[in-house]
């Protein structure tokens, strides 16, 4: 049975044959499977979760930070049309130590790209991604998403893949992609080690709407225990991600909401005038994953599956988008040619575009972390010097305005805006 373009785990037992099978329905399996359709190439997508969970408004309640070159994604796969209403976009950039006169203004206005003057980003809530993801596969004839499907085991040899589904069916291709996060099946069966490192720090997550606008400024406040970002969504609504010692997080997430209100309203200075809760409060531990190596044979790792960083310059979901872009334009690119999409040399051009990008952001997360999460007196006069250097030298400044557009280095052809 296929409704919406969803094809139910109760479908027929019948081993199901395509050119390249992702396992895993997230946000960046899905649009994966988006952009490769897209472009024409035969995909299978296995979700574990029902659409009908991911669309409940209390399913999942936090939101993510799209960088402008990640909406260049999102719009070459087709998906961006259903998600730019819900779109809350980023038009100024505010960093400081909280309580310090200097600070890193990023103003949108004072960079021109493609012509233009463009936001560096949106805010998104995240069920409304999931929700576009859907209404986008539902268009497209060449992706049959599996959902509910629980994968069971995986099978890889040198001529393709087979995945076996707990209902019985087994879907066969020539490569596998493991989007399938951090305990990604796909990753453990191929024996693909992974570094980690826990911080100190819990993400506290919640939305909050209120009484003044916030006018598209995104602000970061450096804390001793941690950053403190509020973030711009559509109307007077904002994201709130606040690192917060592990230690002390529960007992903030307990207060009641009075007293976590004003907890909130002490951190981000008061500028947006009464505030509310729009949403629960949830803690999320923060800790750094990398793969050692993003391929095996007949297998490539994206997102989650692949690495995942600290939230403190909002690069999540944006490094697995570009890992999206890279790796549909090395497999459309063989795909046309009638090559094996599957083939080493294929997987191997993906791995040297990819994992440098990677591992040299997630160490520079890294150093932030420890360079912003403390109160050393000489350590903050230096950071805070340092944001004000760079707020008054227009070159490096428009760097790091690209930078945080995400437009910097080997862009992929979907990044560029060129189809695939």
């Amino acid at each position: 049975m296929v409704e919406s373009g969803i094809e139910s785990g109760t479908a027929s037992l019948d081993d199901i044959v395509t050119e390249v099978v992702v396992l895993g329905g997230g946000l960046a399996g899905l649009t994966m499977a988006a952009a490769l359709a897209t472009a024409g190439v035969p995909v299978v997508c296995i979700d574990r979760d029902s659409p009908d969970t991911h669309r409940r408004d209390d399913f999942d309640i936090r939101t993510t930070a799209i960088a402008y070159g990640s909406m260049k994604v999102l719009e070459g796969a087709g998906v961006w049309a259903f998600l730019e209403p819900d779109a809350g976009p980023i038009l100024d950039i505010r960093v400081a130590d909280q309580f310090s006169p200097l600070f890193l203004h990023y103003d949108h206005r004072e960079l021109e790209y493609e012509g233009g003057n463009r936001p560096f980003g949106w805010i998104i809530d995240n069920k409304d991604m999931r929700r576009a993801l859907f209404a986008r596969a539902a268009e497209l004839p060449g992706l049959r998403h599996l959902a509910p499907a629980q994968a069971v085991s995986v099978e890889r040899t040198r001529k393709g893949v087979r995945v076996s589904l707990a209902d019985g069916r087994t879907v066969r291709g020539r490569l596998l992609i493991g989007a399938d996060g951090r305990g990604s099946l796909a990753r453990e069966q191929a024996g693909i080690r992974t570094r980690r490192w826990a911080y100190n720090q819990t993400a506290i997550i919640c939305t909050i709407r209120h009484e003044k606008p916030h006018n598209g400024v995104a602000v970061e406040h450096f804390l001793p225990n941690g950053p403190f970002a509020v973030l711009p969504m559509t109307e007077n609504r904002s994201s709130i991600v606040w690192s917060e010692r592990s230690s002390l997080a529960p007992m903030f997430l307990k207060l009641p909401d009075d007293q976590f209100i004003d907890e909130l309203q002490r951190r981000s200075g008061g500028y947006l005038g009464d505030i509310g809760l729009l949403t629960r409060r949830e803690g999320w531990p923060l800790s750094v994953l990398l793969a050692e190596s993003f391929i095996a044979e007949r297998l490539a790792l994206v997102g989650e599956a692949a690495h995942a960083i600290h939230p403190i310059a909002g690069q999540g979901l944006n490094l697995g988008l570009r890992d999206v872009a890279a790796l549909a334009e090395v497999i459309v690119d063989a795909h046309r040619l009638g090559l094996d999409v599957g083939a080493p040399q294929v997987l191997a051009r993906y791995q040297r575009w990819r994992r440098f990008d990677t591992v040299l952001l997630a160490a520079v997360c890294d150093g932030l972390v420890h360079l912003f999460s403390n109160n050393i007196p000489p350590v903050r006069l230096a950071r805070d010097v340092g944001m004000a250097v760079v707020n008054r030298l227009p070159p490096l400044k428009r760097f790091f305005m690209r930078h945080a557009m995400g437009v910097v280095g080997d862009l992929p052809r979907m990044i560029r805006g060129v189809p695939l």
